[in-house]
């Protein structure tokens, strides 16, 4: 037996992948890994990098750089020019990011679903019943970047960022075993509801980032959040008024891999071929606006 066949028969054992990466002190582990990361000292950069590429099934191909500085720079990688074309169709709505679709469907009167059997309120997720409001009752998709993915996220459409919120929170995993075991995951970590409108039909939308564990920070193109967004606590981001982004136009990135969840209003629909498990990168289509 291999090791990597080894590591991964441990982590199909949902105890004990839980036990292992969550009962643990997480928030140490996470600034840790922030810590770590970034090092580009050689010895330290090519045993993170190893450990990188053995516990995870990377693809560096269509990366922009041959070579890395840090694990950072290799999570954090930007991609070759048009390797991530978003869909042209102007009633499509593009993922903005490559991930795993979760729990996908309709929000029911501000409660939507975390796993089969397990739901949450829309108002806990955001810390507001306002905000929340325009979603009651529309549609929603959770897309999970797993570790090996590319980190950076876009603009799903032609949109304005009006309105950035931080939350600050715990640092739970965020992959299937951890969402059968805790119930409203995602209420819990630490996150940031970022409002949008979109150009087309002037149609209010949310992205949710949400950090997990070994996630050392969440980072914006169009908002300074210092050093790490963490430090400050629970606050609006300052923005330097409405932000425009083209579709597929680079939002932000995760420092490790993670959750974002997607909310539009009612009559909106999920594109072709979105369902639960389904791997979709940034660009494909993921919803459809309202005809």
């Amino acid at each position: 037996m291999t090791l990597r066949s080894a590591l991964a028969r441990i982590g199909g054992n949902e105890d004990l992948n839980f036990l292992l990466t969550n009962r643990i002190p997480r928030r140490f582990t996470t600034r840790l890994m922030g810590r770590i990361a970034p090092i580009e000292q050689p010895l330290i950069r090519k045993a993170s990098l190893a450990l990188w590429q053995l516990f995870c099934d990377v693809d560096l191909s269509d990366a922009a750089d041959s070579r890395f500085r840090s694990l950072h720079h290799a999570f954090t990688r930007a991609l070759k020019p048009g390797s991530r074309v978003p869909d042209p169709d102007p009633q499509v709505l593009a993922s903005p990011s490559d991930a795993i679709v979760g729990a996908c469907g309709r929000v029911e009167d501000g409660k939507l679903v975390q796993v089969k059997g397990m739901d949450y309120a829309l108002a806990d997720l955001l810390g507001d019943e306002t905000l929340g409001a325009p979603y009651r009752d529309g549609m929603f998709v959770t897309l999970r970047l797993t570790a090996a993915m590319y980190h950076r996220f876009h603009a799903p459409h032609d949109l304005t960022v009006e309105e950035v919120r931080y939350i600050s929170g715990d640092t739970w995993n965020v992959n299937p075993i951890a969402l059968k075991r805790v119930e409203r995951l995602f209420c819990r970590n630490e996150r940031a509801p970022i409002r949008v409108r979109l150009e087309r039909g002037g149609h209010e939308m949310l992205l949710v980032p949400v950090a997990a564990i070994l996630v050392a920070g969440i980072r914006f193109t169009f908002a300074d959040v210092g050093p790490h967004i963490r430090e400050g606590g629970t606050r609006a981001i300052p923005l330097p008024g409405p932000v425009r982004m083209r579709k597929g136009e680079e939002m932000g990135w995760f420092e490790h891999g993670s959750t974002i969840i997607l909310f539009a209003p009612d009559g909106f629909t999920l594109a072709d071929g979105i369902e639960t498990g389904v791997q979709i990168r940034a660009g494909q289509a993921l919803m459809r606006l309202p005809s």
